[in-house]
């Protein structure tokens, strides 16, 4: 890319990678997007706690609708997916504060800290709606 200088002068400038040059199905590149995706996820979830809270604190009214909308199918199917993004954006944080401390750089251990934020989330998802159930 040709740009200019602060004094005016030409210059060629790199382009930065974008999309097209990472491979998806990667570990590494999965895992990356889908925790910046479930960050985004996760406060959408928060946002349908605060209109929770919100409808508690403004009637039996408005409570009731927020608990029809939360105990429909489609209600339960996006608080489970809220639970998974909550509990892979948290592992993938946790994965990401190893890599801040300088360990787990080489590649069998990025894969396989990757498999153990996958396999943690089904698992901790699982147990979180499982307990849920039982209390219910």
């Amino acid at each position: 890319m040709l740009g200019r200088r602060t004094d005016g002068t030409a210059v060629r400038r790199p382009l930065s990678p974008h999309l097209q040059v990472y491979d998806m199905m990667q570990m590494t590149s999965a895992i990356s997007i889908s925790h910046r995706a479930t960050g985004i996820i996760w406060t959408v979830g928060a946002a349908v706690m605060v209109w929770w809270l919100v409808a508690a604190a403004s009637g039996p009214e408005a409570f009731d609708t927020v608990q029809w909308f939360l105990g429909s199918f489609l209600g339960i199917l996006m608080l489970m997916g809220v639970t998974a993004a909550a509990w892979f954006h948290t592992l993938a944080g946790l994965r990401h504060l190893v890599w801040d401390a300088g360990y787990g750089y080489d590649i069998p251990s990025v894969y396989k800290s990757g498999r153990m934020v996958l396999i943690g989330t089904a698992v901790l998802t699982a147990l979180t709606w499982l307990a849920l159930l039982i209390s219910w």
